[in-house]
């Protein structure tokens, strides 16, 4: 069984008494299912899953459930013998969003407080948008992704005392030792391929086979792409599908972001006109945004009305797939003639997502753009954060103008790179990549004694 963090989240609900209900949301294949099921058995003797798009393509049970004892009535013809009490039964009721009138039915379920009850969704986040009436007061949504770099190390074998030191290091900017360095950056190089669904990391476990690894990674991007084709207007559905097909070739370009009139090759188009689809994508879980930002400021959220946006994949090795296919050596050799920015950034978008942050990136007609921008909680200003796949990691001129601009208040801005050194040098941070794993929201607040 992979580890993953969010088992103990979901433990920790479930056995706090809390009077809302966990509903975990995020892309298909990410092991939503998996972790939820596997922490349901070992703490109630009474299990009850009912996944709902299987119900809804099948016997319907559940279609017309509108009411608390309809629900019970429907639930007791397929799992009567394990309802028991809400100590010791949970009732998990996986992708929830098929039936929109079973998100509202959460609130008066909490209510009647009968049994233990968890919930996840697949394309929740766009459901969420259309559903009548939400019950905010009842439920709480937590958001899942794929595993990320340090899970993926611990699923290789990495252990703590590595792990610990590694955390250690980077909160002291010391490197790590040059045989744990090497250790470290064979097995990112590996998660760039591999990536971080949970199918395919098992299949790279079990078999090391990169063609096995990729047919399952060709698959899930395959369904990825099948779920637009649920969304009502059939012009949105093209539209949605042409701009996750185009993810890939934006992160190519310079510039990376969307272009509003390459979409549908229209000239006169911007990018208001495609918000619902954009909205679909990043509320499915399958693309990570990162929005622009030209004069920032601490809370960043409060300058993020530029209308820019970059989208990544929400999965490295999805990116990969695309852009190598088979052929390894792209990823684990370093090869001059090819530019691995587009896979660095992409695999810094999918931790620092997974780790709670939002995203933004700078961008400034003047001074250029950085990579990354994300809250210094510390300082209450904004930590930047520049990505470099190459050995010229030194040549950062867009960082240098940012941190030039005074009014910013810049504390300290980061470069992370394949080197092992760890340096300060004119407000810069020099940083192994691997240590983007370390950056957590959290690690930055300021404790009140």
């Amino acid at each position: 069984m992979l580890f993953r963090k969010i088992e103990a989240y979901i433990a920790n609900h479930l056995q706090s008494g809390s009077d809302k209900i966990l509903v975990v949301d995020g892309a298909r294949q990410i092991g939503k299912s998996y972790i939820i099921r596997e922490v349901g058995k070992k703490l109630f003797p009474n299990y009850i899953e009912v996944n709902m798009e299987t119900d809804k393509v099948g016997d319907r049970i559940f279609a017309e459930a509108k009411t608390v004892d309809d629900f019970y009535l429907a639930l007791s013809s397929i799992a009567g013998d394990k309802m028991q009490q809400k100590e010791n039964t949970l009732v998990f009721l996986d992708e929830i969003q098929a039936y929109d009138h079973l998100i509202t039915l959460l609130k008066f379920l909490r209510e009647d407080d009968k049994f233990t009850y968890i919930a996840s969704g697949s394309l929740l986040g766009v459901t969420l948008k259309t559903t009548s009436s939400i019950p905010l007061g009842s439920i709480e949504i937590k958001h899942m992704y794929p595993l990320d770099f340090e899970e993926f190390l611990i699923a290789n074998g990495m252990g703590n005392l590595v792990l610990e030191t590694v955390q250690k290091n980077y909160a002291q900017r010391k490197a790590m030792p040059e045989p744990i360095h090497a250790k470290l950056m064979d097995l990112f190089r590996k998660y760039l391929l591999v990536g971080g669904l949970p199918d395919a990391v098992n299949e790279f476990l079990a078999t090391k086979n990169i063609t096995k690894v990729r047919k399952i990674q060709e698959d899930i991007h395959h369904l990825y792409g099948v779920d637009a084709s649920r969304y009502e207007d059939s012009h949105g559905r093209l539209k949605i599908q042409r701009i996750y097909e185009m993810v890939p070739s934006n992160l190519e370009n310079k510039k990376k972001r969307v272009v509003a009139k390459d979409i549908e090759n229209k000239v006169g188009k911007r990018m208001s006109d495609y918000a619902e689809e954009f909205d679909y994508l990043i509320s499915s879980g399958i693309t990570l945004e990162v929005k622009a930002i030209s004069k920032p400021s601490f809370p960043l959220i409060e300058n993020s009305g530029k209308n820019l946006l970059k989208l990544y994949m929400n999965d490295v090795g999805l990116l990969t797939n695309i852009f190598f296919g088979t052929n390894i050596k792209a990823i684990m050799e370093d090869i001059p003639s090819i530019n691995l920015g587009s896979v660095y950034e992409t695999v810094v978008a999918q931790e620092l997502k997974a780790h709670g942050f939002q995203l933004y990136y700078y961008d400034n007609k003047k001074n250029g753009e950085v990579d990354y921008l994300i809250d210094d909680m510390a300082n209450l200003s904004v930590l930047p954060i520049e990505i470099k796949s190459g050995k010229d990691y030194k040549v950062h001129s867009a960082l240098d103008n940012f941190l030039s601009v005074k009014e910013y208040n810049i504390h300290e801005a980061f470069v992370m790179s394949n080197a092992q050194k760890v340096e300060v040098k004119d407000g810069i941070t020099y940083l192994p990549i691997y240590y983007i794993m370390c950056l957590k929201p959290q690690d930055q607040q300021v404790i009140l004694e």
